[in-house]
């Protein structure tokens, strides 16, 4: 069975042009996850790795869509593609293709494109958070810098909601998709209205 994994770093990011890549590859289910690269404790990726099988086809648009970890990639390749037995394809990268060649050079080329590939995509993330942190340090020097502008959540909806996670009808992560922040966020107003 050909499976597609498809990630985006963020809820307002589209995943569509990945997507597309993957029906052109005739990709039969995707997992798509909406959330940073950082680490693999992602719903949609737990699923995948569970569902899974030997013989199975993994795609992924590129491989800083399976994360941006150097070593928990190698670790999650190596899961795949030796625990699990099933063959990755990164549709961007044709050599990093484990359905191709399974002979001593292939395997050789594969794990070392892989490598340099996830040492790249690592070092963006460090990267974008340095500039990052580097741009709100002058903003905030310069005055400029409020931070991210606080979202309003409609009263009725969080006391209902809050009410219908007390009783163990949902559960946290529901709880803060229904009321349209995410778990950290929800954690913070669950914290502060504690101290009230």
């Amino acid at each position: 069975m050909k499976v597609g994994y498809v990630r985006v770093s963020t809820v307002d990011q589209n995943e569509a042009r990945q997507i597309e890549a993957m029906k052109a590859d005739s990709v039969e289910k995707i997992y798509v996850d909406k959330q940073s690269g950082k680490d693999f404790n992602r719903p949609q990726y737990q699923q995948m790795i569970s569902e899974l099988r030997e013989g199975d086809m993994l795609v992924l648009h590129s491989i800083d869509r399976l994360g941006r970890n150097y070593e928990e990639i190698l670790e999650q390749w190596r899961i795949i593609t030796k625990e699990i037995k099933a063959d990755i394809m990164v549709q961007d990268m044709p050599l990093l293709n484990t359905s191709i060649s399974k002979n001593l050079d292939g395997t050789f080329v594969a794990d070392l494109v892989l490598q340099i590939l996830s040492y790249v995509s690592q070092k963006e993330r460090e990267n974008i958070k340095r500039r990052q942190a580097e741009g709100i340090a002058i903003a905030k020097a310069q005055g400029k810098y409020k931070g991210r502008a606080k979202k309003e959540i409609d009263k009725k909806l969080f006391e209902d909601t809050k009410a219908r996670w007390q009783n163990g009808e949902i559960t946290k992560i529901q709880f803060a998709e229904i009321i349209g922040v995410s778990r950290g966020t929800l954690y913070k107003i669950l914290g502060e209205e504690k101290d009230d």
